[in-house]
């Protein structure tokens, strides 16, 4: 069993689509339109993916609230973390938290709309 794909609605999907082809390296799967009839798309890799849809309420940022029930951030498993770094370097995303632990590296950022994302590094 596997993890296909997280639906997270976004407050500018064009802005989530950049921000996640540079952070993540991932690519557009699909485009089309959500049952409402709002742009939605599939962005990712051949065996996972993030599905985005455009917000059309509240333009405020994610809650993070630990202490309510919710998504706190989801995870991804990178074979490098310091090139996941330099990436979201690059794109001028810093990291709020990193650590070493075992059995592996990680690393925590916030995407555009405040959700956030962590990047982990197992030993090879």
């Amino acid at each position: 069993m596997f993890l296909e794909h997280v639906n997270m609605s976004v407050k500018d999907i064009e802005r989530s689509i950049e921000f996640y082809q540079g952070a993540l390296g991932f690519e557009p799967r699909w485009r089309g339109r959500n049952s409402d009839g709002g742009p939605a798309v599939h962005i990712g890799n051949a065996v996972n993916y993030i599905a985005l849809i455009q917000a059309d309420g509240e333009n405020g940022q994610a809650p993070r609230e630990w202490e309510r029930a919710g998504l706190n951030h989801f995870g991804w498993v990178v074979k490098d973390l310091d090139a996941a770094k330099q990436r979201l370097a690059d794109l001028g995303v810093k990291p709020h938290f990193e650590a070493d632990y075992e059995p592996g590296r990680r690393l925590y950022f916030f995407d555009p709309d405040g959700i956030e994302v962590e990047l982990v590094e197992y030993p090879q």
